[in-house]
């Protein structure tokens, strides 16, 4: 078992198996949009190929727990969990899909603390490839039959997985659940004349990125996916393996190497997560495919230079994100980031 993140105040529990690295990812994104306490799941016995040899292992421990789902000798071994799910009021299943079916692993946790969740509010977050997920949602309600279950399941898969980070934020607001991003610090990330907004993570990491800027730097082009710049200090770590990268994670390489990543693909690497650019679209062409200039900024101080000379007392400011571009609209005219006035689009 592995504790991810700790909050003294936290009264979401996330809990997660991941066999793949798509349900860790799916993790790394909600966190940044909620307040949790994270939990992994692992297997007592390591290393096992669940899918070898056409699936053997894996239908076999499934078949194992479906000829006796009452007899906790029948679902496999896992590490002890240390924390209680008593000290929380929403607990959010993440899970992958085994042959239509719940992957075994999870379905032991949930065996072991299935009357702990009784009345709890329970979520959850399914991935697959491709199958539709009844089959688990039904596994969920056997192993807890009487939890309070949030009023939808989310299903991410190999169709709509790059759009992980806006499924997640609507489920989250489907749901009612406290959005960290009420307080999590938005930033502005200058790329030319383009500017994206990114949300820092709600971390020591992401706190000590934060205290840098504004931060101007030149990036360089490695793998073409990725820029990256080596600060001259270095910040906290909380390094994991996210198996999958998305276009718009920013992340820290070691403990002094900032890396803006622009493709979406898989890697075995570390990172420990700053933040991540709220709507990557036009990321990879602002970047462009050798060395670039970028400049990363509070929100606030983006607004303040937007501040056109205006007399008035009753000026009304909104922020617009457009394609990518970030404008303020004062009173009835737009203004770009450098504080040009714009024709409204």
């Amino acid at each position: 078992m592995s504790l991810l993140c700790t909050t003294s105040s936290a009264k979401t529990l996330v809990v997660y198996y991941s066999y793949t690295g798509n349900c860790e990812s799916i993790v790394t994104e909600l966190t940044n949009q909620i307040s949790a306490d994270v939990v992994e799941i692992e297997p007592a016995e390591k290393s096992l190929r669940y899918e070898a040899n056409n699936y053997a292992l894996g239908t076999q421990l499934l078949n194992a727990i479906k000829a006796n789902p009452n007899d906790a000798a029948s679902y496999p071994a896992i590490d002890p969990i240390s924390v209680s799910v008593a000290d929380y009021s929403t607990v959010i299943i993440v899970t992958p899909l085994w042959w239509s079916q719940m992957a075994a692993i999870m379905q032991s946790y949930l065996f072991q603390v299935s009357a702990q969740l009784s009345g709890k509010q329970v979520g959850l977050i399914v991935s697959s490839a491709s199958s539709g997920i009844s089959g688990v949602v039904a596994d969920c309600h056997r192993l807890v039959p009487d939890a309070d279950y949030l009023p939808e399941n989310l299903w991410i898969n190999n169709s709509n997985r790059s759009n992980l980070s806006t499924l997640i934020a609507n489920w989250v607001e489907t749901c009612g659940l406290n959005q960290a991003a009420n307080t999590a610090q938005q930033i502005n990330v200058v790329i030319g004349s383009k500017t994206f907004t990114a949300t820092l993570a709600d971390s020591e990491t992401g706190e000590a990125f934060a205290a840098l800027l504004p931060l101007s730097v030149t990036m360089n082009e490695l793998n073409g996916n990725e820029k990256y710049h080596y600060l001259s200090s270095s910040l906290p770590t909380a390094a994991y393996q996210p198996g999958t990268i998305h276009a718009g994670d920013l992340m820290l390489y070691g403990n002094d190497c900032v890396v803006l990543f622009y493709e979406t693909f898989n890697s075995g690497y570390s990172y420990t997560r700053i933040g991540a650019i709220d709507n990557p679209s036009g990321l990879a062409s602002a970047l462009g495919s050798g060395n670039v200039s970028v400049r990363f900024e509070s929100s606030s101080t983006a607004t303040e230079n937007l501040t056109p000379n205006v007399q008035s007392d009753d000026v009304q400011s909104t922020k617009i994100l457009h394609n990518g571009q970030l404008y303020i609209r004062y009173n009835r005219t737009m203004y770009n980031v450098q504080g040009v006035k714009v024709n409204a689009e």
